[in-house]
């Protein structure tokens, strides 16, 4: 199948992590802190629309997350495809992780602090999540405002990918499934784990194997399901030079 140039009529969805954001420069534990982009993340969203535009794919419809990397990359997109001022959706349910404690610090400080076996599991098990984030934490400050939306007794104080996806999956069956059911194109701009959570979902992917999956920075995962939208017919990256294993068959 051709992925370039080719309009396909119905149930696509494309998925984009964000461009990368000044702290993923600086390798920290981002979570719930409201980064901004880089440069090189603004020009990598940039690309990322070039690439989605050279689809022909119409977008019906946007979601992002509560955070502002996620939501400018979107924009940047959306601006790129010629969908200036297009609505979107944002919804804290596809906010990324929350990663507790870890949430500030430097990710190969911290594997020396707490070993790699200790570290590897927090940052890469399925259903165990690093101790909570402090109630007094200096990083609370730099959490987005848009979170005092969100339900207080639904707000995290650290998070599992499991919990991730307890959020983010009654999400899309409510939400955005019924668009595609519907034979609508959709764009999903959020993050490395809000976007994990998805694909272990959507492929099926083992508690074991979801360790494995990597998703790169401003990559467009274009998908394109059957007209019943109950299985997968293809998935790929847009930018094969960028692109990382996908576990489709």
């Amino acid at each position: 199948m051709k992925k370039f140039g080719i309009h396909f009529s119905m149930n696509e969805i494309i998925l984009i992590r964000h461009g990368q954001s000044e702290w993923n420069a600086q390798n920290k534990f981002t979570g719930w802190v409201d980064a901004a982009l880089s440069e090189k993340g603004k020009l990598e969203a940039k690309n990322a629309g070039e690439l989605i535009k050279n689809t022909n794919i119409k977008i019906f419809k946007s979601y992002t997350s509560f955070l502002k990397r996620a939501q400018d990359t979107l924009n940047i997109v959306l601006n790129t495809i010629g969908n200036k001022g297009a609505v979107f959706e944002k919804a804290w349910e596809l906010n990324e992780r929350h990663y507790g404690s870890l949430t500030g610090l430097n990710k190969e400080e911290t594997k020396i602090s707490l070993g790699e076996e200790t570290f590897k599991k927090y940052r890469r098990s399925w259903d165990l999540a690093p101790p909570p984030l402090e109630k007094n934490s200096q990083y609370l400050s730099q959490f987005s405002k848009q979170n005092s939306e969100i339900p207080s007794l639904k707000i995290p104080a650290t998070e599992s990918l499991k919990d991730t996806y307890d959020r983010v999956i009654p999400f899309y069956k409510n939400r955005i499934f019924p668009e595609i059911k519907n034979g609508k194109n959709i764009l999903i701009a959020a993050h490395g784990n809000s976007l994990r959570a998805f694909c272990k979902y959507l492929f099926n992917i083992s508690n074991e194997k979801i360790n494995q999956l990597e998703i790169p920075t401003g990559n467009p995962m274009h998908i394109k399901l059957d007209s019943s939208c109950s299985k997968i017919i293809n998935a790929f990256y847009l930018d094969e030079k960028r692109k990382e294993k996908i576990f489709f068959n």
